[in-house]
């Protein structure tokens, strides 16, 4: 029979990207003997790939209001406890420049590396062991300590257990459903997963608005009482671009999407344009507010012939209406494919909101993506992921 040796630490963590990273060098700096595990080759795979390869890390305007979750109070406690404004210190200290770009968002001025190394270095000066690469083979818990045994064949144990692996979505990068295998196991709760932030499908693109392919213009998009002024991008399937991904973190099957297309304009903008200019078509009208091939597609749907003059304002005021309400019925989304993060997850009312840990689990802790707790895009995820990493890693 093989001897199998066991390496004990205080606390094990499965997962190295942002929220493991970040529990496993606070509670390092603590003096706990700390180990992160994680299948994949490479630490922070989704933060090097963030914001366009500079990482968006955080928002100057982080609010509990703009986290979806089945309990919309579960963040206020890690939010409020370490801010936006505590990580931007740790960056400044580390000496990274960042700038804002719009809407509060901050990126690195280099490379979202910077933030991969800031958070491997921390955990390297708190003496955290972090092994990639190791896949995790079994998980149980017994006298108050969990036993991990790694494919590699090593044995751990530790009393604190902390699971930090994310949501299914971008599985090319590796993502996996393990974190609500691993709390059903725990028998912990899941709210049922959904794509989050992720572009939406339309049976009918190809018809509507054949000719804007890969065009993209400002728009408010809303779902229900959800509304979002950004930009809206048509791709070949349907509909993306920042507005989209915003109001697709609302969106179930079956519900509206409607665009405003004039969003900077006044009510009566047509009529203000037909009185100026009375010769003029409705296509070469609204070429004036939006991109021409939009204007186009947009007029030949409203199907308003001739010269605006020969247009009656009530015709107008309604051709208005439409343009600032147009409806469009998703046929679905693209998937956890082109998703940003994962909706849903590790059911909140399960987990203590100062500490992560599991109610009815001593020692085992959820944070991050795997809990359900999703943000708004423009840096609130790694926010949320540093804040309730924050929050585990003062306790384990």
């Amino acid at each position: 029979m093989v001897k199998v040796d066991v390496t004990a630490y205080d606390a094990i963590v499965f997962g190295a990207g942002g929220a493991g990273l970040m529990a496993a060098a606070v509670a390092g700096e603590r003096g706990r003997k700390v180990l992160v595990v994680d299948h994949a080759d490479k630490a922070g795979k989704k933060i090097l790939i963030s914001g366009g390869g500079r990482c968006n890390f955080t928002n100057l305007d982080i609010a509990p209001d703009r986290f979806l979750s089945e309990n919309r109070h579960f963040a206020k406690s890690a939010l409020r406890r370490y801010t936006q404004h505590d990580f931007i210190a740790l960056v400044d200290r580390t000496g990274i420049a960042w700038h804002e770009k719009t809407l509060g968002q901050l990126f690195c001025d280099g490379s979202a590396r910077q933030i991969v190394d800031m958070l491997l270095d921390e955990c390297a000066r708190a003496g955290v062991v972090v092994q990639l690469g190791s896949g995790i083979r079994d998980v149980s818990h017994s006298d108050g300590r969990f036993e991990v045994l790694l494919e590699s064949g090593l044995r751990t144990v530790a009393p604190s257990l902390v699971i930090a692996t994310g949501g299914p979505s971008i599985p090319k990068m590796g993502a996996t459903g393990f974190a609500y295998d691993l709390a059903r196991q725990f028998g912990l709760k899941i709210v049922p997963p959904r794509p989050a932030l992720v572009p939406f499908t339309l049976a009918e693109a190809g018809v509507l608005f054949g000719g804007v392919t890969g065009l993209a213009t400002d728009v408010i998009a809303r779902c229900g009482e959800a509304a979002f002024k950004e930009a809206c991008l048509f791709t070949h399937k349907g509909l993306s671009g920042p507005a989209i991904l915003q109001v697709s973190s609302y969106w179930r099957p079956g519900d509206w999407i409607t665009l405003d297309f004039a969003p900077a304009h006044p009510s009566d903008w047509l009529v203000t344009i037909k009185t100026k200019h009375p010769r003029i078509g409705l296509r070469a009208a609204l070429s004036q507010i939006m991109p021409d091939r939009l204007a186009h597609g947009l007029s030949d749907r409203l199907g308003l012939e001739g010269s605006l003059a020969n247009v009656p304002d009530k015709t107008l005021r309604e051709a208005q209406a439409q343009l600032s309400s147009w409806r469009f019925m998703p046929s679905g989304t693209e998937g956890y494919a082109k998703a940003e993060v994962t909706a849903g997850g590790i059911d909140t009312a399960e987990l203590s909101s100062r500490t992560m840990e599991a109610k009815s689990v001593p020692g085992l802790y959820c944070i991050g993506e795997a809990v359900d707790v999703t943000g708004w895009l423009g840096g609130y995820n790694f926010q949320w992921a540093w804040s309730s990493g924050w929050a585990a890693g003062q306790v384990i």
